[in-house]
């Protein structure tokens, strides 16, 4: 891995308080800095109503694009606790990862299957069409013909994706 640079731009995960997500996505727009907070929406049920929400994809998590200069003033920020770290460092993320979560929430329509594929719980596939190509994970389930749930891993937290069957390869070991 290459040494960051001061003026180079990377996105990182930052890990906030328990349902502070939208508020320290907006603080930290606010301030300049540059921010993803991907959010899924769903529908809650109150006693007298229900209402479509729009809550994150990620539980306290938000990712924001910064360099060396800011990393400070992301953690300044109210309700971010840290960012998330291996090995003690903060990790970039692949740009390719951030635009599959893009690209991902966009998606509308799955795209019919033509044939039922001949696969099974716990094979390890790859994404090979769709928003989400090229990521790895693991076949939890099969949801009918024409869906299966994948576990993919990014970022140290699990994304569980309900995926048309024919966008899949298994990976052979």
């Amino acid at each position: 891995m290459q040494p960051i640079r001061k003026n180079e731009y990377h996105w990182y995960a930052i890990y906030t308080r328990s349902r502070f997500e939208k508020a320290v996505n907006l603080e930290l727009t606010l301030s300049g800095i540059e921010t993803y907070l991907p959010l899924k929406k769903t529908i809650r049920q109150w006693s007298d109503r229900k209402k479509m929400v729009e809550i994150p994809l990620f539980n306290s998590y938000v990712f924001v694009k910064v360099s060396e200069r800011e990393y400070l003033k992301v953690l300044q920020t109210a309700g971010v606790s840290r960012y998330i770290c291996f090995e003690g460092k903060a990790v970039p993320i692949p740009l390719q990862q951030i635009n599959a979560i893009r690209a991902y929430l966009e998606e509308t329509e799955p795209i019919p299957l033509d044939e039922q594929l001949k696969m099974a719980p716990g094979k390890s596939v790859i994404v090979t069409s769709g928003p989400m190509t090229g990521l790895t994970g693991i076949l939890l389930d099969i949801d009918g013909k024409k869906h299966v749930k994948v576990e993919i891993e990014a970022i140290g937290h699990s994304l569980i994706i309900s995926i048309p069957p024919q966008n899949l390869e298994v990976i052979l070991s």
